[in-house]
This record gives structure tokens, C-alpha cells and sequence, in this order.
């Protein structure tokens, strides 16, 4: 297969780089830790540029774009450690409720104008699947509404969109301050059902998978920062006389982490354009692309934290921004671990 980004998805990423970069600076992280609502100008302009409604098919007000599109925006924002609930609003809500609504025409109505909302910027959503117990979600704290699954027997399930009236959310403090975490009690009743049985736990499994990638592209872009921070800093402190960027250890340190970072990327992107096209292998590739950006991330975050020494521990120093944030995605919609048993069981099952 011979894949390239066009042009325009090329320009689009960069006219983002742009906006995020003088628009979702260190300090800006920081003003969002105690800030009301997750929210404000930078989610305006990410939605005049068409990034919050990218998803949403063109007859509801959105680009009628996929993740392949995405995935390159997605990963200039885990490079600023975007605090806005792109992923779960955009990566996951949007396309979910695009499929809901065209296979279940009752709930086409309250499908239809929650994908106005998001296209607009006026919804973000949070997505995750409810336990007997309270749960943390992310992106709760703060979505006007959640895409909540039910599991079932045999791969069966219910998918339930609510509005944030619906249900009872309790913020959850995060080892990641700029994500949002927050601990719901609901009930499931059948008006919230959108769609249940086997089509449901398909639509679920999809969901997963989209959220394996789109988690997997935020971490290749902090996994890509943190390489940066950590080479700049090696530059300017000195030891001996001299930058300890100039020592071969530290040297080897950084080629070590850059390389597993080129290796993740385009194991990444082949698994966006297999999930967009609905390969029959699509569902190893994002466990495979999950993996590997889990495993860049984590050894960008072991190597640069080793390069700043204890400063790097320290709340004054960026770097513990970008290093919470990956640990915290690493894990997120499945560990390295957790994926790596899907594709081994893919596998046996195939042999």
C-alpha cells in the first residue's frame, strides 16, 4: 500500500500548529487548571477552522471528514496538551452518532441536532461505558453530553447519548490537571437508548478502536515535545565546562527515544486510514498503533525526565505537563499491555 498525506491535510495541520501555538502556550495550560469550564476562545477558533466539526457529516453543518483527516490534528494537540475534549467530542462522539443516526431512524431527531451542536461548537462530549459503581470519565466534567455504553452478553450492549442534565457528574481530581475527569451516577432508561443488541456492541467496538488511534496520535505529539524540551535543555545546561547535550550518553538517550517515535507514526497513521476504510485487520492495526505510540510516549517521558534530572519533577518546570499528560493517555482506552493481548489473540484465533 502506498499512503501520503494531500496538500491540504498537510496545510490544515499546520494552520492548526499555528493556532495552537499562539493560542495554547505553557501558561495558558496552567490558567486552565482552575478555570470553569474546559472551554473558551481556543475551542471558538478550533471551530471556525472546521477542526470540532470535522467528523460531522456535511448535511449537519460539519466537513463529512474521517479519522485519516484527523489524525494529523490530533497529534498537534497532544503537542500542546490540548485541555479542550477534542478526542472525545470530535474523534469519538461525532462519527458514533453519525453511524446511530443512520441505522436507527428513530433516534435520527435527537442524533441530528446533537451533531448541529458539536459542528457549531455550542456540545462537547464526553464517551465511556458505565460500571455497577460510580465511574471516571474523561472529559465529563464540563460535556454538555455523554455517549454512555451499557456492556451485554455475547457482544451485545446499549448505547446511551444524555445530556449533561441527565445525570449526576462529580469532578474527579487527575494525575493530568489540564484532563478533565468526572464520576457520573446514572440510571439507563429506554428514551436515552440509541441503539442496543449485537449492532450496538459493534458500534462499541468500533468506538474503541477509534479511540485507541485517536489516543495513540495525541501521544506521538507529546511524545515529539517532550524530545524537544528535553534536547533544548541539553543544550543549555552545562556540566564540565560544557552541554550535557554534548555527552554521548545523552546523546544516545535521545536518538534512542526519537527513533521509537518515528517507528510509532506511521503505524499510527495506517491504522486511521484501515478504520476509514473498514480494512478486516482494522481493529489489530489500532491495537498495534495504541501500542507502539504507548511505548514512544513512556520512553520519551522516561528519557526526557532523566535528561532534566530533578528538575524535572518540579511544578515550575513545563515538562511535568507534557510527562502527566502521557502517562495518562498511555493507559487510557488500553494499555501498551492490553493491546498487545488483543493482537496476539487476533492472531492465535486466525491461525
Amino acid at each position: 500500500m502506498h499512503f501520503a498525506f494531500t496538500d491540504q491535510q498537510v496545510e490544515f495541520r499546520h494552520a492548526v500548529r499555528q493556532v495552537l501555538a499562539n493560542e495554547c502556550s505553557t501558561d495558558d495550560l496552567r490558567s486552565s487548571f482552575d478555570a470553569p469550564s474546559a472551554r473558551g476562545s481556543r475551542w471558538e477558533t478550533l471551530t471556525e477552522l472546521g477542526v470540532v466539526g470535522l467528523t460531522v457529516p456535511e448535511r449537519h453543518g460539519g466537513l463529512g471528514l474521517g479519522l485519516v483527516d484527523l489524525v494529523l490534528l490530533l497529534e498537534e494537540a497532544g503537542r500542546v496538551a490540548l485541555p479542550e475534549p477534542l478526542v472525545e467530542t470530535t474523534a469519538l462522539a461525532a462519527p458514533l452518532l453519525a453511524e446511530v443516526g443512520d441505522a436507527e431512524s428513530s433516534a435520527s431527531p435527537l442524533v441530528s441536532a446533537w451533531l448541529e451542536g458539536i459542528a457549531a461548537g455550542r456540545a462537547a462530549a464526553a464517551v465511556g461505558t458505565m460500571s455497577a459503581g460510580p465511574v471516571a470519565i474523561a472529559g465529563a466534567d464540563g460535556a454538555d453530553l455523554l455517549v454512555l455504553f451499557t456492556d451485554g452478553d455475547d457482544g451485545r450492549g446499549e448505547v446511551h447519548v444524555v445530556g449533561s442534565d441527565q445525570v449526576t457528574v462529580t469532578p474527579v481530581a487527575s494525575l493530568d490537571p489540564t484532563r478533565r475527569l468526572g464520576s457520573l451516577r446514572w440510571t439507563p432508561t429506554t428514551d436515552t437508548c440509541v441503539i442496543a443488541g449485537p449492532a450496538a456492541g459493534a458500534v462499541i467496538r468500533r468506538t474503541g478502536d477509534r479511540a485507541a488511534v485517536a489516543t495513540a496520535a495525541e501521544l506521538l505529539g507529546l511524545a515529539d515535545r517532550m524530545i524537544v524540551l528535553a534536547a533544548d535543555y541539553a543544550r543549555e545546561r552545562h556540566q564540565f565546562g560544557k552541554p550535557i547535550g554534548s555527552f554521548q550518553a545523552v546523546k544516545h538517550l535521545l536518538a534512542g527515544a526519537q527513533v521509537k517515535l518515528e517507528f510509532a507514526r506511521p503505524v499510527v497513521y495506517a491504522a486511521a486510514w484501515s478504520l476509514d476504510e473498514g480494512e478486516p485487520d482494522a481493529t489489530r492495526a489500532a491495537s498495534v498503533a495504541k501500542a507502539c505510540a504507548s511505548d514512544a510516549a513512556s520512553e520519551a517521558a522516561r528519557v526526557s525526565l532523566q535528561v532534566h534530572g530533578a528538575l524535572g519533577y518540579t511544578w515550575e518546570c513545563d515538562l511535568h505537563l507534557f510527562l502527566k499528560r502521557a502517562w495518562a493517555l498511555a493507559a487510557a482506552w488500553g494499555s501498551a499491555a492490553d493491546h498487545r493481548a488483543r493482537v496476539l489473540d487476533s492472531l492465535v484465533a486466525r491461525a
